[in-house]
């Protein structure tokens, strides 16, 4: 299907997380600054989105093995544990997202789930 016919009014979409990320970050302006800004300034966006996403693949699909078995070279996961790692300080499997919560069941409970860690 081709979706450039169905143009959004805007590159937000609909501007639904832009107005979660607006309303969130108007509340913690007095606060500490949100966990991802030390490494926004530390990496290029691309690659933060890339860990991030990399983190939440990790989580969903089992760690090594799954990321493996959807493909990834050894290498290539070894990479991003190493970038992971010098970026946040931890192993992926040892990190948390403050505010990111991971429903597996949910996940793996949908067609667009992909494979079950087992």
């Amino acid at each position: 299907m081709d979706f450039r016919s169905q143009r959004m009014e805007t590159q937000e979409g609909w501007g639904i997380a832009r107005r979660a990320w607006d309303a969130y970050a108007d509340t913690v302006k007095r606060l500490a600054g949100p966990p991802l800004d030390p490494l926004a300034k530390k990496v290029a966006a691309p690659v933060a989105v890339d860990l991030v996403g990399f983190w939440v693949v990790w989580h969903l699909h089992g760690g090594f093995e799954g990321l493996r078995r959807l493909g990834m070279s050894r290498a290539s996961i070894y990479r991003r544990i190493k970038l992971f790692r010098s970026s946040f300080g931890v192993h992926p499997d040892e990190y948390d997202f403050p505010g990111v919560q991971l429903d597996l069941t949910e996940y793996h409970g949908t067609d667009t789930g992909g494979q079950s860690p087992n």
